[in-house]
């Protein structure tokens, strides 16, 4: 063979590696006045819903194909974790295509972050945020599942001043520009809350080429003209999408947000894709929230699964995608009301209920409770209430120990899985309840603050002492004491000390609201060894002092000489207020001469 021709093999894979590229590539076009993305060289309409079983790897296939069984064609991340790649490799395999988050920080507490950034002065931490991108960008841009980038979420919303807003703008248009000069094959977008983010795009931001817009209800159908009025010609996304939500309820029932009904949620996405979304010249398509599964405020109110049953607003997708109805109807609540007057806690209520079920399945019954104040994740949680009674002779329920208003919440299963949910709102009295100085998360004993790795309620995220040389691992696989994961925190100094302290929320040093009341528990206590011999430490729980706004009501350590053994270490929490224990765990030590890993598992509060 002579050297300047080519093996036809060869030939062959170069020409299979083209159109594998081309087949990844995504480009936005105008034609006829309307704006199209394509895919390699066919439109491409976005029929999407974001993604919420990123965490849960083993069942990807499942998620994937019936998602395509939908008529869902793209899913949206807010950000890359190790998952990633497998995802992406999952999504490809159903035709699905997948625009990849990059995330932004907020500048202060916002929606559905505790955390706060500052884009005056955190010159590290904005190019920790700019190599971070490149490096998602770098690491998936030639993989065929990629459709878009998508960099931040709500990051406008989440800022005080304009100054703020204009640093993250600058840094975002280097980020966006950089990504341009990487990868040329598939567009930029930007996410931001309803309009807040277009005038500072438009200032400074050119290198965006899709703008992502998140909207709720009938206000999407608003958004083109938004766009037009401020002579914008760029193509957008809605990029979250669903029923009316909290934030936009005019309307209360005792001080309680009234929620849009189970046939309002249908048709707010089933109706609302071919009326609001559809028919925008502008618009590239749309992605619901959220393809998910929840066990709090959220779930009823906007995802697609709850406590693992499916919801109208899994069905809603399918009509708006596919045009079919839903397989198997959920119930219908047609009433469910409460008397309207104060009670006080512990009085049983009777329960006006009306249901109906086309299949006439059988039906099962179940009430919770939620209450809107405190600290979020005590805002989020739905609660179980006693209740007795039947369908045919009517039902009462237990007014639980809290008071003021709160949110009640009736479950009507059918044996398909769907669940039908409504709720109204009753003020409750409760004089004990009244004095609660935080208003934290309720819990149920035994409450682990770690266990196994991942949904741990504290977050490690406050470092002390030599923090550059700490290290923590919360999957630690090998030689666990119990389960699959253990704790493991590195220090790889040879001298000073270090701490790490598990808080909630994460990054708080007692100024915002948080932790959990775990009343009632009497004991503390958690498995630790350490890799050698001679490793002194202090672990107990509670940091947070009393001159801050929000502090742990309670703090106990014990020093302790840890071994290369597995021991178990039980803290007494007589007489202790347990009512606001923000962080949960505390650990503290020193270097002892060389570098050393301290290993713990099984931490619970009982």
């Amino acid at each position: 063979m002579n050297s300047y021709q080519i093996h036809p093999i060869l030939q062959l894979l170069t020409a299979c590696l083209f159109c594998y590229q081309a087949s990844a590539q995504t480009t936005v076009r105008k034609i006829d006045n309307d704006w199209t993305l394509m895919v390699g060289e066919k439109p491409f309409e976005i029929k999407g819903a974001t993604f919420g079983y990123a965490k849960d790897v083993e069942n990807y296939d499942h998620y994937f194909q019936d998602l395509k069984s939908l008529g869902v064609n793209t899913t949206r991340l807010w950000a890359t974790d190790k998952n990633t790649g497998k995802l992406l490799d999952v999504a490809h395999t159903y035709g699905i295509k997948v625009m990849v988050g990059i995330w932004m920080r907020h500048g202060r507490p916002g929606m559905e972050d505790d955390d706060s950034f500052d884009y005056l002065e955190d010159k590290k931490g904005m190019e920790v945020m700019y190599n971070n991108a490149l490096k998602v960008v770098e690491k998936y841009k030639d993989h065929p599942a990629v459709l878009s980038w998508g960099i931040g979420n709500e990051v406008y919303l989440n800022m005080a001043t304009d100054a703020e807003k204009e640093a993250y703008s600058k840094l975002l248009e280097s980020i966006c520009s950089a990504i341009k000069q990487q990868d040329p094959n598939h567009p930029i977008t930007s996410v931001e809350a309803w309009t807040f983010g277009l005038e500072w795009w438009q200032q400074f931001v050119p290198s965006i080429d899709i703008y992502g817009l998140n909207s709720y209800g009938p206000g999407v159908d608003l958004l083109a003209n938004e766009l037009e009025k401020r002579g914008i010609d760029k193509p957008y996304i809605v990029t979250e999408f669903g029923v009316t939500g909290e934030w936009d309820i005019k309307e209360k029932k005792n001080g309680v947000e009234v929620e849009p009904n189970d046939q309002q949620k249908y048709d707010a996405i089933a109706k609302g894709y071919q009326n609001w979304i559809k028919n925008k010249p502008a618009c590239l398509g749309v992605y619901v929230f959220h393809y998910s599964n929840g066990n709090d405020f959220i779930a009823p109110w906007l995802l697609t699964h709850y406590k693992k049953m499916l919801r109208p607003q899994y069905w809603a997708i399918r009509e708006a995608y596919t045009g079919q109805k839903p397989i198997n109807a959920v119930p219908v609540i047609t009433s469910f009301t409460l008397p309207d007057s104060e009670a006080d806690s512990g009085t049983w209520m009777p329960v006006s209920l009306g249901v109906s079920d086309v299949e006439n399945e059988r039906l099962d019954i179940s009430f919770y409770y939620n209450q809107r104040t405190g600290s979020r994740k005590r805002r989020n949680q739905i609660n179980t209430l006693q209740f007795r009674g039947n369908l045919r002779e009517g039902f009462e329920i237990q007014l639980p120990k809290e008071h003021g208003p709160i949110k009640v919440y009736v479950n009507v299963k059918d044996s398909f899985n769907n669940v039908g949910i409504a709720s109204t709102a009753v003020v409750v009295r409760d004089e004990e309840a009244k004095q609660r100085k935080y208003l934290v998360a309720k819990t149920s004993l035994p409450f682990y603050v770690y266990k196994d790795g991942t949904g741990n309620p504290y977050i490690p995220s406050a470092y002390m002492g030599n923090i550059g040389s700490i290290e923590v691992d919360t999957e630690h696989t090998d030689d666990v004491h119990s389960g699959t994961a253990s704790l493991r925190i590195g220090y790889k100094a040879f001298q000073d000390w270090y701490g790490v302290g598990f808080v909630d929320p994460p990054n708080d040093w007692g100024e915002i609201l948080g932790g959990y009341d775990l009343s009632g528990a009497k004991t503390f206590s958690f498995w630790a060894k350490a890799s050698k011999r001679g490793v002194t430490a202090k672990i107990g729980f509670g940091l947070i002092d009393k001159d801050k706004p929000f502090p742990d009501t309670a703090k106990k350590e014990i020093e302790i000489k840890l071994t290369p053994k597995w021991k178990k270490y039980t803290i007494d929490l007589k007489k202790l207020d347990l009512s606001c224990i923000r962080s949960g765990l505390v650990v503290v030590s020193a270097s002892y001469g060389s570098p050393h890993y301290i290993y713990l598992d099984d931490v619970v509060f009982e």
